[in-house]
């Protein structure tokens, strides 16, 4: 389980989460959405270690990463593969490369076994014969397949994903979806998603946290979340341009 509890987070004069409380179930999806600009993506960092709060309490296990030594922060993250917005593809690396870095950084396995498990993760995601290409030559959706293989390659506990389906074509956007769903059923890693795709998020995700303010406003089952009365998580997830949500 992740846990964040009473987190506050600003840059300058900007608040950016502002007192939240957040529980992440294990072994389940878990999707965070809310209006662009409201901090998922900060969230998402801060339960990793990649940022640190100004104040409040993470946990990971039972385990706080705050205030703790580099080399036990770097063992609770070997718990966490994260799956970027924009896949994090090395240009100068193969995909082969790509996926078999964390590997070769990580373990001691010989040549054989990390091109065994590679073609594995690649083939798990619906991807073969594109070991010898480049980022710049995969489709948006292929980078995210080589992204979340890696992902994937250390069997990770828990895999986070920064907005996996941004500016992908909406079958495409489907396809990924279904890839995490699928992959979720077979290994059961916990998955946190930040989002924007309403309302195809909630056909994967057992739990909906939305992010308002800095805060979460409402937490649930996705059908719970989807017949929300509450008229900000109505408003947005509806789109509608009557309610408390503010455009800029």
């Amino acid at each position: 389980m992740i846990r964040l509890s009473n987190v506050h987070k600003s840059f300058d004069s900007q608040q950016v989460l502002n007192d939240l409380s957040l529980e992440i179930p294990t072994g389940q999806i878990t999707a965070i959405i809310g209006p662009s600009g409201e901090g998922k993506s900060v969230l998402l960092k801060h339960m990793i270690g990649l940022m640190k709060p100004d104040s409040g309490r993470i946990e990971v296990d039972g385990e706080s990463i705050l205030n703790i030594r580099r080399s036990q922060l770097n063992r609770i993250r070997e718990k966490f593969g994260m799956l970027f917005q924009n896949a994090a593809l090395l240009d100068s690396m193969s995909v082969f490369e790509n996926v078999a870095f964390p590997l070769r950084e990580k373990t001691r396995l010989s040549s054989d076994e990390i091109e065994q498990r590679v073609r594995s993760a690649l083939e798990h995601v619906g991807l073969k014969n594109v070991n010898g290409k480049y980022p710049d030559e995969l489709s948006g959706g292929m980078k995210k397949r080589v992204g979340l293989a890696r992902a994937l390659l250390l069997n990770p506990k828990i895999i986070l994903f920064d907005e996996p389906t941004t500016g992908l074509d909406p079958i495409i956007k489907r396809a990924i979806h279904q890839l995490i769903k699928d992959t979720h059923a077979q290994f059961g890693f916990t998955a946190v998603i930040v989002s924007h795709e309403i309302p195809e998020i909630f056909d994967i995700a057992q739990n909906v946290a939305m992010l308002f303010r800095g805060k979460i406003l409402q937490i649930g089952t996705s059908d719970e979340i989807r017949g929300s009365t509450d008229p900000t998580a109505k408003q947005f997830i509806t789109g509608s341009l009557d309610g408390p949500i503010q455009l800029v």
